[in-house]
């Protein structure tokens, strides 16, 4: 469904960010073909380039099928599965493991073990991925097994009616609750990086104090959106780092150390593409941030 943000948008630009998971080029050409439709009431017109949305409208992609044979291997690897019917599969993704293939890591990713455990995914653009995890962080992931499941999802990411929350171990004393409201954008300097820059998009976290060791806090954080390395970003932009985290770590204090950031994917909830019902998973902290909570917990008794 369109949403009401979307509304006035020339077509062309609200299809770019009701599906993320298509190039644009790929979505013109769908766009000149007459294969996207847009449905209202009991009113059902071809989609065109020019077409603006009036927010609401259903809309149905009618893409021709395709098997991409030169994409990526398909890898038998250990995937922790914590829920899977027709539409979805939801998976506790461990640290270490890469979402996508990319430079330097042409295999061995996630993509490459789902195509192993559904082939059918070979149809869906991306395997079904809709959103993704850094290599780093450990936690919950909803892959699509078809088109429609994939189209539902992102219109929920870009409503931002999916609810992510986070777990992260974090230096030193935050507030105790509040709202990061700072935009997010590409570090000129450095372009793997990400940064807090008005030229960024917007991004929002909110976050709560669960726990506190002194020079460290367990921190909740929901993400509002779902920008690049936000949270990672947003915790650094107020000098309260995540505890191993190697890129975003101005303000992390010495002697507190881990080898990788200490951020988890807790929970997920969004509504199931066919039921319509709202679905949530939970998974829970994996071993290693479990030792380093129980360190930080015994740190902070012999302290006191």
């Amino acid at each position: 469904m369109v949403p009401a943000a979307l509304a006035g948008l020339r077509a062309d630009l609200a299809l770019a960010k009701l599906f993320p998971q298509y190039s644009r080029s790929r979505l013109q050409v769908w766009l000149k073909a007459g294969l996207i439709r847009a449905r209202r009431g009991e009113d059902t017109v071809v989609v065109e380039r020019g077409t603006e949305f009036l927010g609401g409208e259903q809309v149905e992609l009618s893409p021709p099928p395709a098997v991409d044979a030169e994409g990526p291997p398909a890898q038998r690897l250990p995937l922790a599965i914590v829920f899977e019917d027709r539409e979805l599969i939801v998976l506790n993704k461990p640290a270490g493991l890469i979402v996508h293939p990319g430079a330097g890591n042409p295999d061995r990713t996630l993509m490459n073990a789902l195509l192993a455990h559904s082939p059918a995914l070979r149809h869906v653009p991306r395997a079904g991925i809709v959103h993704r995890l850094d290599k780093d962080t450990s936690g919950l992931l909803v892959v699509a097994k078809n088109l429609i499941a994939q189209t539902h999802l992102a219109a929920q990411l870009a409503e931002r009616s999916v609810k992510r929350t986070y777990l992260a171990l974090v230096h030193g004393e935050p507030p105790e609750h509040g709202m990061i409201d700072a935009p997010v954008g590409r570090d000129t300097r450095m372009r793997t990086r990400m940064t807090v820059t008005n030229r960024g998009k917007e991004a929002r976290t909110d976050y709560r104090v669960l726990e506190r060791f002194g020079k460290a806090a367990l921190v909740e954080c929901r993400l509002q959106t779902g920008r690049t390395h936000q949270i990672r970003v947003h915790l650094q932009h107020i000098k309260h780092p995540v505890l191993g985290d190697p890129v975003y770590n101005r303000g992390a204090r010495r002697g507190l150390e881990f080898p990788r950031q200490a951020l988890h994917a807790a929970e997920l909830e969004l509504l199931h593409p066919t039921t319509g019902k709202a679905k949530r998973w939970k998974a829970p902290l994996p071993a290693d941030m479990k030792k380093l909570l129980a360190a930080l917990r015994r740190a902070g008794k012999s302290a006191a």
